[in-house]
Parts: structure tokens; sequence; C-alpha cells
């Protein structure tokens, strides 16, 4: 039985896409850099937001100016975090019918920690108790130190546990956690991207996922 749900958060919960471009375009601009497009930015996530910054400067960028434009790029953010981004729709719904289930819930992004803890609060404060965010020493998903950080927070190991994402970095992720992953095909890849990195399922709507685990949930209502 599936008793713990372990969320990626950026294009699994939360469509943050356009705050995120609007940064990475923000700041790309006050060093003279190209823009980049809806679609690349989409392209450049998953890894943490110095990666995004890395794949959207100019290739031959040294690594002193892609700091840089980081900095502008986190400072932009922390002030336009939440302009556009919003839940998926349907995830609110679906997390309140697993909240009901007794599902325990958190979520694991590869954002900066304190950023992390801000959107759970603002989108699912009452919801998923536990949130786990980059953080000093720890290395970033697809190792599977913070998915274990946030396990331990739940209170729960292994077993009974799944992870839930929209990338290929999830699908490692859960793979390097030794957890199952549900792979939904709502998010920043398309179903192709991951079926070719291994999804054997691709769940196109929360309603499909809580199908999947619905069954899941009759002991609670026992």
């Amino acid at each position: 039985m599936i008793h713990n749900l372990i969320f990626d958060l950026d294009g699994t919960l939360l469509n943050t896409l356009a705050d995120l471009r609007d940064s990475t375009n923000y700041a790309l601009q006050q060093f003279g850099f190209p823009e980049r497009s809806t679609e690349e930015v989409r392209n450049f996530v998953g890894n943490g937001l110095r990666m995004l910054i890395r794949r959207a400067v100019p290739f031959e960028t040294e690594e002193e100016t892609v700091d840089a434009v980081l900095a502008v790029m986190k400072a932009h953010y922390r002030e336009h975090y939440h302009d556009g981004t919003i839940p998926y729709d349907g995830i609110l719904p679906f997390l309140h019918k697993m909240k009901m289930y007794g599902f325990r819930m958190a979520i694991v992004s590869n954002k900066a920690d304190p950023m992390v803890q801000l959107l759970r609060t603002l989108y699912f404060d009452e919801l998923i108790p536990v949130a786990v965010g980059e953080l000093d020493g720890v290395p970033r998903k697809p190792a599977p130190d913070m998915v274990r950080i946030a396990m331990e927070r739940l209170g729960c190991t292994e077993e009974h546990t799944v992870y839930i994402g929209d990338s290929e970095v999830d699908i490692e992720t859960a793979k390097n956690a030794g957890l199952p992953c549900l792979s939904v095909g709502w998010g920043f890849r398309s179903e192709k991207d991951l079926r070719n990195a291994g999804a054997e399922t691709v769940y196109r709507s929360p309603v499909e996922l809580y199908d999947a685990l619905h069954t899941e949930a009759e002991p609670f209502l026992r």
C-alpha cells in the first residue's frame, strides 16, 4: 500500500514557467545577452537555478559571469516568484482528497530552500507539511539526499512511498532513492521525453493520477 507521496514542485504541482522565464530574461538583459523563449526555458529547468542560467547564457560565458547573472536572476525572482505562478488545474482538489484519505505528503525541489518554503506556505500550507529545497552541503536531485531528508521529516521510509515528478531528473531521483516514480505529463516535459527517460506510465492529469492512487486509500476509509 502507498501511504506517502513525495512531489517535485516546478512542473508537477506549480506552473512556474512564466516567472522563471521573466526573471531569467531580466538577468540576461542586464548583461546584454539574448533573451530566451518560453520553450527554451522549459527545457533548461530541472537541475536548479544555476544550471538554468548556465544553459541560458551563451556557451562561452565564463563561470564568474554565470554567477553574476544568477545573482541578478535570483534577486528578481525573489520579488516576482508568484506573479504568474499557479497550481496546475486539478492539483488542489487532488491534494485535498489525498489529505482526506490520510496520505502523508512532502515536496522536494532543486530551488533554494527559502523559496521552496515560501511557495509551500503560499499555495499548500494546509495540505503539505514538509518541503525540502536546495540546502548547503546537500547534493541536489537527482541525488537521493533531499528525498531522504523529506522522508525523515515525514517519519517514513522507502516502503509505502512513491515519488511524483514531471522530468527525467525526477525519474532518476526516484531510482536513486529506491522509490517508484509516477511521471506526470502536464508539466515541463513531453510524454515522449518521459518515456525515453524510462517512464512506463505517464499520467496526463491529476484526475488520472487520483484514479491510479485512490484504491490505495481504501484502508484509510474503513
